[in-house]
């Protein structure tokens, strides 16, 4: 068994016109997870982001969502570090995936960036040794930019897609939250997205 994880952070942008867009994708789950466990949002100055405590599987968890945008990231959760005195190794950062498939959730620790702006602030603060919690939202089609498709709405298809990947992450975070990861990463890996979609 691994280490127990102490926060999740979800990646997004703040602001209601950024609510529904793929990039808010680790927004979403966050969401799920403090309103599961009925937690409260408050604003912490201190760590540059919105922040509550919920108890998931049984571990305490800060629950985190940074209130700059995405491409400084990395400040809010090199704060919560700092100040809680937390490794790498006690962070799992949910985030926004373009290469999984919508209804696909994968987790991963280590590794880079793969473009994701956010993912990158982060690495320069922390470095590379924190956990992923990987949502796909599809790539766009062929000669479609990639700014707009991120910053964009999903398609309702795509939505209900999406809802399956937050869906497995919240049944494996229990998992995840106790330090059993590799018995969370078996789970999402076998039963997310080869049986449902074929991929």
């Amino acid at each position: 068994m691994g280490e127990p994880l102490a926060a999740l952070v979800g990646l997004g942008n703040p602001g209601p016109e950024y609510d529904v867009t793929r990039h808010n994708a680790g927004f979403w789950f966050v969401d799920r997870v403090a309103r599961d466990a009925g937690a409260s949002w408050r604003h912490e100055a201190k760590l540059s982001a919105s922040a509550c405590r919920a108890r998931v599987g049984g571990v305490e968890l800060w629950l985190v969502k940074p209130s700059t945008f995405m491409n400084a990231s990395g400040t809010a959760v090199g704060a919560l570090c700092r100040y809680y005195r937390l490794t790498p190794a006690q962070v799992l950062v949910a985030h926004d995936e373009l290469d999984l498939a919508p209804g696909i959730a994968r987790l991963k620790k280590g590794g880079g960036a793969g473009g994701h702006n956010g993912l990158t602030d982060i690495i320069a603060r922390i470095g590379t040794d924190f956990w992923r919690l990987r949502i796909g939202i599809g790539r766009p089609p062929p000669r479609r930019d990639l700014i707009p498709y991120v910053l964009g709405r999903p398609s309702q298809a795509e939505s209900e897609a999406i809802e399956t990947s937050l869906a497995c992450g919240l049944d494996v975070l229990p998992l995840i939250a106790q330090g059993e990861t590799q018995r969370a990463m078996n789970i999402l890996h076998t039963t997310n997205g080869e049986t449902a979609h074929g991929a």
